[in-house]
């Protein structure tokens, strides 16, 4: 095994920084898959918070949430105070409570 490591030591590098990825992407794999679905998520919260809570404009709000991970779907339903985003595959929708409430995720 030195052998190998003294006649390929950039090759050896890559084999370890590999292996540790590996490591740390299994160790992290329950918070690596939720991601997608908290993109969509926060981004259908902040929205309808920043559109039916606070009262902006949509213009405001679409530059308000904008992440540099883009949506690829979004519904805003302004009759049912409802908003609806999907992005990396994954679909979640806020709607608007009450003054007290707020928005809330929708299940």
């Amino acid at each position: 095994m030195t052998g190998f490591i003294r006649r390929r030591p950039v090759s050896s590098l890559l084999l370890i920084v590999l292996i540790a990825l590996i490591g740390w992407i299994w160790h992290e794999r329950v918070a690596l898959w939720a991601f997608p679905d908290i993109i969509s998520a926060y981004t259908a919260k902040e929205y309808c918070s920043c559109r039916y809570v606070m009262g902006n404009d949509t213009q405001y709000c679409h530059g308000y949430v904008k992440q540099w991970l883009p949506a690829s779907g979004f519904i805003d339903d302004p009759s049912a105070k409802r908003v609806t985003v999907s992005g990396m595959g994954r679909s979640n929708s806020a709607v608007w409570v009450g003054e007290r409430q707020g928005c809330r995720l929708e299940p």
